[in-house]
Formats: structure tokens, C-alpha cells, sequence
């Protein structure tokens, strides 16, 4: 069974600069095709029931791509919800069982990371399973990493496992949170707290296109002959 998908595409892409005035980020081409397409495709090779993207900058650019692919829009307004606010709104298209959140802004070499996660994926023990990639093989990340992991799989915040933006979550935690803009990190703290949190080290290659250079950084790794 493949869960349903939530493609986070609402963001403002700040750290792009003058590229997104006027284009959303997941839609800058990256080697020749939206950036958002990458993860798509990768979503799409699940065949899951839905997909739903979040909507909030430029939404009607986006909206003309992704209604001829089937993918169901949630949009956010007047505010943008963040990671958290936003999964949660998106929830009546998304269900109750256990979806997964992609970012969109990265690009993946090799094994299909939806499917490494399912594969990993044990919800008896397991409130959300994150793929997680060393930072040796990361490309375009600025900074440390984010987590480490314990012989279970079990996650801690400082490390260099860097998450690669790609999930399985269970979302019955989001409905005790107050705010109505968060991060889904609010959430991770508290799985964590109740050793729930669990990470699948990705066996390939990932690239951040979150930044102007990351682009050049993501095309050369997708001609690359690395595995």
C-alpha cells in the first residue's frame, strides 16, 4: 500500500532571490523541467491514491502545472501555515492513515527515497520515519547536519545526517497543537520525546536547490555518473 503525498509548494523561495519574483520556486527548470517534477515523478512511481501540494506564492502558476497531473491543491490564505499549519490544513484531502511530506526544492540520485521509506517504514513502533542522508554525500547544503541516530534508528537532534525532505508521518499529533502556523518540527520534538522518531539512512545522492547555485550543483549531479 502506498500512503497518499503532501509536496510542500507554498513557500516564498526568499533564498532565490531575483528567480522567484516572478516564477514559484518549484517551478524554476532544473536540467530542462520544473524542479517540483522530480519529486513528482518520484511520488507518482508509488501510485498512491492522491497527491496534494500546498498552494500559497504565485499559486496560479503552480495550479496550471499541477491540476492536468492529478495532483489536488490545498491553498493557504491569506497566510502561509508552514510546514505543520499546512499538512494540517490539507488533512481532509489527505486522510487519516499515515502520508508522506516531500520538499520539493532537492533533488534525489538514485533509489526512489518514497520507496526507502516504505520499505523501512514499521508504524508499530514508529510515529514518523525520516530519510536522512549523510552529509559526505550531500550536495548544495549549507551548514551541519541535523540529526543522529541511535542503533535502533531512533532520532536525535546534532549530527551529520541531514534530512533530505522526503517522510512517513502519522498525523494524529497535529490536531493538539495550538498555533495555526508551525513547523513540523514541533511535532518531530515530541515524537522524539516519546522515542518514536526514527530515521532510514538514504543509500544515494542528494542535492539542496534551495539557494541560485544549487541548480548548476543539481544538474551536474543528475549527469553525474555517481550511485
Amino acid at each position: 500500500m502506498a500512503h497518499n503525498v503532501m509536496l510542500f509548494a507554498a513557500g516564498f523561495g526568499t533564498r532565490m532571490k531575483a528567480l522567484t519574483q516572478t516564477c514559484p520556486k518549484p517551478m524554476i527548470p532544473v536540467a530542462g523541467r520544473p524542479l517540483i517534477d522530480h519529486t513528482l515523478e518520484l511520488a507518482q512511481a508509488l501510485r498512491p491514491d492522491r497527491i496534494v501540494a500546498n498552494l500559497h506564492y504565485l499559486p496560479q502558476v503552480l495550479e496550471a502545472h499541477l491540476t492536468p497531473r492529478d495532483v489536488l491543491l490545498s491553498p493557504e490564505l491569506p497566510q502561509v501555515l508552514d510546514t505543520g499549519g499546512g499538512l494540517r490544513h490539507a488533512l481532509p484531502l489527505l486522510g487519516t492513515a499515515p502520508v508522506f511530506t516531500a520538499n520539493t526544492d532537492v533533488i534525489w540520485k538514485g533509489a526512489n527515497p518514497f520507496q526507502v521509506a516504505l520499505d523501512a517504514w514499521d508504524p508499530a513502533q514508529m510515529d514518523a520515519l525520516l530519510v536522512c542522508i549523510p552529509i559526505s554525500r550531500c550536495r548544495g547544503r549549507k551548514g551541519a547536519g541535523d540529526f543522529s541516530r541511535d542503533h535502533a534508528g531512533r532520532l536525535r537532534r546534532g549530527g551529520d545526517l541531514v534530512y533530505g525532505g522526503v517522510q512517513i508521518l502519522k498525523t494524529e499529533g497535529l490536531q493538539d497543537i495550538e498555533e495555526e502556523v508551525f513547523s513540523l518540527n514541533i511535532l518531530w520534538n515530541d515524537m522524539a520525546q516519546k522515542d518514536r522518531l526514527f530515521a532510514v539512512e538514504y543509500p544515494g545522492h542528494w542535492c539542496d536547490v534551495g539557494h541560485p547555485e544549487g541548480i548548476a550543483i543539481a544538474e551536474e549531479l543528475i549527469a553525474d555518473d555517481v550511485v
